[in-house]
């Protein structure tokens, strides 16, 4: 494969997506964000509350939250403590008997939430579905990364994000599949490099995912991995969409080309014709 197969094939890819991201939000993606519509989002002191009592957890939720889901908290769990606001209610106005809630809490109570680990039953809707098998890639994209000076770690600590990446350094999850490693990876990969301090201040959240989403698509698509539907709902999942996948495409197609070619996709390719 030369490089104008290869410019070929990253085209096709973007067209790929670009299509399937102009059909509309996925039932999978439907689901995973009611489901993910459940779990509130804690201040900081109950954060730093959740981590001292279980440093290990990555999503909590309370009882009946976790029963609405088809979890149930196993016996014997016990529950992590967290602080709870206790609104006053006062008259919507001097004359009125009607109340309504302030918006500063009077008082706090303590409540109970348990984390995923202490539950057992349905499985959560996820939007990673990775299918085949990656062969050599992840070794080659491993060494390519290296050889930029990009150092890569494996840290449990970043769950349930499965991958970071911040100047010059990529940590992953470990335990993911060689296939999640290697879309994770390239996913990374893809944030060093198009997304430096001058540009990264330049452009949104949903600009930078979506980027680096389409082109570890684009790459995992020329060795042979199925990853349309979980790319298609991680970069709805942060608001992206064909358009925005258009305005990019140059960048993105640039960027897979140069890792495709640094990990020997040409020359892979020349040995199997």
């Amino acid at each position: 494969m030369k490089s104008e197969e290869i410019r070929k094939l990253t085209t096709e890819a973007t067209d790929q997506l670009i299509a399937a991201l102009r059909e509309g939000r996925s039932e999978t993606l439907t689901h995973f964000l009611a489901a993910m519509a459940q779990f509130r989002r804690y201040s900081l002191g109950n954060i730093m509350l959740i981590a001292a009592q279980k440093q290990d957890a990555t999503r909590v939720a309370g009882f009946r939250t976790w029963n609405r889901l088809g979890r149930f908290v196993k016996k014997g769990e016990k529950g992590i403590v967290v602080l709870a606001p206790i609104m006053r209610r006062k008259p919507e106005r001097p004359d009125s008997l009607e109340l309504k809630k302030s918006t500063n809490p009077v008082r706090f109570r303590p409540v109970y939430v348990f984390d995923i680990s202490q539950t057992d039953g349905q499985e959560l809707p996820a939007i990673c579905d990775v299918s085949g098998d990656p062969r050599e890639y992840p070794r080659r994209l491993s060494n390519f990364v290296v050889g930029l000076g990009i150092v890569i770690e494996y840290s449990a600590d970043i769950a349930p994000a499965l991958g970071t990446s911040a100047g010059g350094k990529i940590t992953l999850l470990p335990g993911q599949s060689p296939a999640q490693e290697f879309v994770t990876l390239a996913h990374e990969l893809a944030h060093e490099l198009m997304h430096d301090t001058e540009r990264r201040n330049t452009i949104s959240k949903c600009v930078r995912e979506t980027e680096a989403e389409a082109v570890a698509f684009v790459i995992s698509q020329a060795i042979g991995l199925e990853t349309t539907s979980a790319a298609k709902d991680y970069i709805e999942l942060y608001r992206g969409d064909a358009t925005l996948l258009t305005e990019s495409l140059e960048l993105i197609q640039s960027t897979a080309n140069s890792i495709l070619e640094g990990i020997g996709a040409e020359e892979e390719s020349s040995r199997a014709g």
